[in-house]
């Protein structure tokens, strides 16, 4: 079909799935099956509905035929361009969800997410929208039926954090909040403000696919871990044993600090998990460099560096900068409903991606 690239190499991807489950030993990683299952599942959905969009496609051109044909029937000619007109739309509609599933996957989007939180530019301002954010994300986490798995946290004497980071699972965890990695900056009157001055300050939030020991190889000599005894704020929580470690990737600079359990045990286990994770990250946004040097915008790029939102207290406003989107709901947003403008942002980024695929066409 015409604007649609070709539906064999999906064709033969679903029997190569289809033989996969048929294996005898097919139920020997289950995680691996219901991932296979989870694939078959989407490709199968796509033939399908090429299938219809075909048929679609061969009806309105035999009832532009009877349009085209001056001597045919005028209730029959009447008839043909109702169906005609009724066509149209269903196709738009079906090329669309065709075209969508025919996007690459990202490997990730399955995998459950590491949020680290860091204040910014700011001072005790950044470390309390620091704060804001971190609420907002368990709000919509719990709003999802999400879990949160605390990971390392260093509080500050304002209240807010320096910094945060935690683990989200779930269904699509990451493919739901991997648009959130960036500069966040709220614009809002401090407490403290006499004047009523509006004070600009800034979080970054990074958002991290966990990986998995198979996905990065790390060799225990390219480790430098030490430990200390960690400390909270205002004497809280503060262990008499050395149960805060760090662990130094020397190949890589990359450096991770864990002390929210008693246990040092406890901690060197997420430390790694953080420190994997990091390191999958860098790996993947190396490969993406290349990729993204041919696309507009990269609004699933993941750039800490970018500022992609601003939260606006006093005009009750939020913009999201990649892609224009203003909503003047501000208190819910921060209350944790930001599905508005994550289904925004999935469909400003779709919508790119599938002009990138009908452009290799």
């Amino acid at each position: 079909m015409k604007g649609i690239p070709h539906i064999e190499p999906f064709k033969n991807k679903c029997e190569e799935l289809a033989k996969l489950m048929a294996a005898p030993n097919y139920y020997d990683d289950l995680r691996e099956a219901a991932k296979i299952g989870r694939e078959y599942q989407k490709v199968s959905e796509l033939i399908e509905l090429y299938t219809s969009l075909e048929k679609l496609y061969k009806d309105t051109e035999d009832n532009k035929a009877i349009l085209n044909d001056s001597n045919s029937d005028p209730e029959l000619r009447e008839l043909a361009q109702a169906e005609v007109d009724e066509s149209e739309k269903k196709i738009e509609d079906l090329r669309n969800k065709v075209l969508l599933l025919m996007l690459p996957p990202d490997p990730s989007d399955s995998r459950d997410t590491i949020i680290e939180i860091r204040a910014g530019t700011g001072g005790d301002e950044a470390s309390l929208f620091a704060g804001v954010l971190y609420r907002m994300y368990c709000r919509y986490v719990e709003l999802k039926g999400w879990k949160i798995e605390p990971m390392s946290s260093s509080v500050s004497e304002c209240g807010g954090y320096r910094e945060i980071s935690f683990l989200v699972t779930g269904e699509d965890v990451y493919k739901t909040l991997k648009y959130e990695s960036g500069v966040h900056r709220v614009q809002r009157i401090p407490t403290t403000e006499a004047s009523g001055r509006i004070h600009t300050s800034t979080a970054t939030v990074a958002v991290l696919p966990e990986a998995e020991e198979v996905d990065i190889e790390i060799h225990p000599d390219d480790l430098e871990i030490t430990v200390s005894r960690a400390s909270g704020p205002g004497g809280q929580g503060v262990n008499t044993t050395d149960s805060a470690v760090q662990i130094v990737h020397k190949p890589s600079g990359v450096m991770v600090y864990c002390a929210d359990e008693r246990s040092q045990q406890k901690n060197r286990v997420k430390a790694m998990t953080v420190l994997r994770s990091r390191l999958l990250q860098a790996k993947e946004e190396e490969e993406k460099a290349k990729y993204a040097a041919h696309r507009k915008s990269q609004i699933g790029s993941g750039d800490r560096s970018e500022r992609i939102r601003t939260y606006n207290f006093p005009q009750n406003r939020l913009t999201d900068h990649r892609i224009g989107l203003t909503l003047y709901s501000l208190p819910a947003i921060v209350d944790g409903d930001i599905q508005e403008l994550i289904n925004a942002l999935q469909e400003a980024d779709h919508a790119e991606r599938v002009q990138e695929l009908l452009s290799k066409e």
